[in-house]
């Protein structure tokens, strides 16, 4: 009789799923400035035309002439990479029965106010030395 006790099926749930693929080692097989050139230019495209899919992101590509991406697929390690820098978010569109996987640009705004949020809260956590006196005995 096997036993199935909280540590067995806590193994069981941690170790039989796939890890997740570590995104920040993607070469994305071209100079790092490069790199930074050709992300900042497509997270630009991203940003104007709204959530993408690849193929759409593709079209626009060619359309606006970035340089340095040779192919689609090289497009896709770059939007990759991106991703690994948490630079873009992917989600999925149900359509009927269809997914659409989306690229989109993080939003900005909400990341500033957070850190000043948390600026502020910190602040206020903060106490004002008080420095006592000590009271003399008499």
């Amino acid at each position: 009789m096997w036993f199935c006790g909280g540590a067995t099926t806590t193994f069981i749930r941690n170790f039989c799923r796939k890890a997740a693929p570590n995104l920040r080692k993607i070469n994305p097989k071209v100079p790092p400035q490069e790199a930074s050139a050709i992300a900042e230019s497509l997270y630009l495209l991203l940003k104007q035309h709204g959530p993408l899919t690849v193929s759409n992101t593709w079209n626009h590509v060619k359309e606006a002439g970035v340089g340095g991406l040779n192919s689609k697929t090289h497009m896709k390690i770059m939007l990759k990479w991106m991703r690994g820098r948490k630079m873009l978010k992917l989600f999925c569109h149900h359509v009927g029965s269809n997914k659409k996987f989306l690229h989109c640009t993080l939003p900005e705004e909400s990341l500033s106010e957070q850190s000043k949020a948390a600026m502020d809260l910190k602040l206020l956590a903060e106490k004002p030395a008080v420095k006592r006196r000590k009271q003399k005995k008499l």
